[in-house]
């Protein structure tokens, strides 16, 4: 990657002196704080003129400058004269090189995490593990795709001890490049569910899809941390040079769920001494979350005593596994998602909470192609199989469906349904594709998380 600097429009595209990626990182070193957003820069930013389907990044380059930017990298021939402007070929290409460059300035452990369900989840648990005994970045939210990867390694600071990075993706190849600048030493996956079907074509597409990351671990002596209760994951993992298992029985760290509403509490039952772990996670689907994380602490020589601090002082946020007190009333929040595996679950744990009114409020499932309204349709039989006082379903291929239950078209009208009734002592679960923000169904009951 070589970049130009720009002084003068009618010489951009041919006379300027190319500049290496290494000189980029000296001013990266200087300026350390990554923008991509105009809307959001800071004095001294390096601002990224990203482009998409929707944005062009070098039509706004000169007001991130106007609003505080030390420099703003290009790959558009700008209106105006500005020595600010760093021309490059593709800005995208110039950040994911600039994250690379900058990632193999450390030697520590960089772990990456993907799969289908309870990545983020795992991502924060272990980093509340790790971070008790060592300086640990890792990604914000979930920020896990093209940009967001880059960015986090950019974030990450010479006082780092380890690194832990989520990797998304929803066709094949994502996770094999993100990996050749991450450069993963340790990783893990959760599991391999129907997500994303759309790209991925089917179920083996996930595994395949996924696996690049075990792909990239095995082709560089890399180590795995692996949920031994799935065969498919044990397959996977093989000829990689250090597995590390955890999971329920057979594996060098396992557990069982001793309660699992209102919270989820484990027991670990060989290969720590932690003990009984009282998280503030809801639904007994979390185990796998929990024991990924005791397997890392464990790895990495954290004490029992910090896995199990680590663990019990996480909340969960931004609508994952999230329980929330709105008066008498009781909301599992995780709206964040859902595909097929991780809604079958969450209503599985449902049909379980001790309440004697159970409300579902269940968005469509997006990405899933061809078999969305299979398994849209699957979804509906596994309802019919409880015992719930309103079943609430919105949008999406819910609406091509015939049921008995409720519908709306989207979330805000679910919302005005809940507003309208006086609902007390009654228990409800939320959940849905990102897009259909299903959090603004509740929105009436002015939730507290507890």
């Amino acid at each position: 990657m070589f970049i130009r600097f720009a002084k003068k429009p009618e010489t951009l595209n041919e006379s300027l002196s190319p500049v290496s990626i290494g000189d980029l990182y000296q001013l990266y070193l200087k300026h350390p704080s990554i923008c991509t957003d105009t809307r959001h820069v800071q004095k001294g930013d390096l601002f990224f003129a990203l482009k998409g389907e929707r944005f062009n990044g070098n039509l706004f380059a000169a007001q991130a400058l106007d609003n505080g930017a030390a420099y703003a990298i290009i790959d558009e021939t700008p209106a105006t004269t500005n020595d600010r402007l760093l021309m490059v070929k593709d800005v995208l290409t110039c950040l994911q090189d600039l994250a690379a460059h900058h990632r193999d300035q450390f030697t520590i452990p960089f772990v990456a995490i993907t799969g289908s369900n309870g990545k983020t989840t795992t991502k924060e648990l272990i980093h509340a593990v790790l971070s008790e005994k060592y300086k640990t970045y890792t990604t914000e939210g979930n920020l896990n795709n093209h940009i967001g990867i880059p960015l986090t390694l950019l974030k990450i600071k010479k006082d780092a001890d380890i690194a832990i990075v989520e990797m998304g993706a929803n066709h094949l190849g994502e996770i094999e490049g993100y990996c050749i600048y991450t450069r993963p030493t340790h990783g893990l996956i959760t599991n391999c569910g129907k997500a994303h079907l759309e790209g991925f074509g089917s179920l083996e597409g996930v595994k395949k899809a996924k696996g690049e990351l075990f792909d990239y671990l095995r082709a560089y002596g890399g180590s795995a941390f692996v949920m031994w209760d799935y065969e498919y994951l044990q397959q996977m993992s093989k000829g990689i040079r250090e597995v590390f298992t955890y999971g329920t029985n057979h594996a060098d760290i396992t557990g069982i769920v001793e309660e699992a509403t209102p919270f989820l509490k484990v027991k670990i039952t060989k290969g720590n001494s932690a003990g009984t772990i009282q998280t503030r996670l809801t639904g007994d689907y979390n185990l796998p979350n929990v024991l990924a994380a005791v397997c890392l602490g464990n790895y990495f020589k954290v004490t029992s005593a910090d896995i199990k601090k680590g663990i019990e002082n996480y909340t969960a946020s931004n609508s994952r596994s999230q329980l929330v007190k709105a008066g008498t009333n009781f909301i599992i929040l995780d709206a964040y998602n859902a595909n097929p595996s991780s809604m079958s679950l969450a209503i599985k744990n449902f049909m379980r909470y001790p309440a004697a009114d159970k409300i579902l409020l269940l968005g469509a499932m997006a990405e899933l192609g061809a078999d969305s309204i299979s398994e849209h349709e699957q979804i509906l039989n596994q309802i019919k199989a409880g015992t719930w006082k309103e079943v609430v379903l919105v949008g999406g291929d819910f609406l091509k469906l015939k049921h008995p239950y409720r519908s709306f078209t989207t979330a805000e009208e679910a919302g005005l349904w809940v507003e309208s009734r006086s609902f007390q002592n009654t228990a409800f679960l939320v959940k849905g594709s990102r897009s259909m923000q299903m959090e603004k169904a509740i929105e009436s009951l002015r939730p507290k998380t507890i």
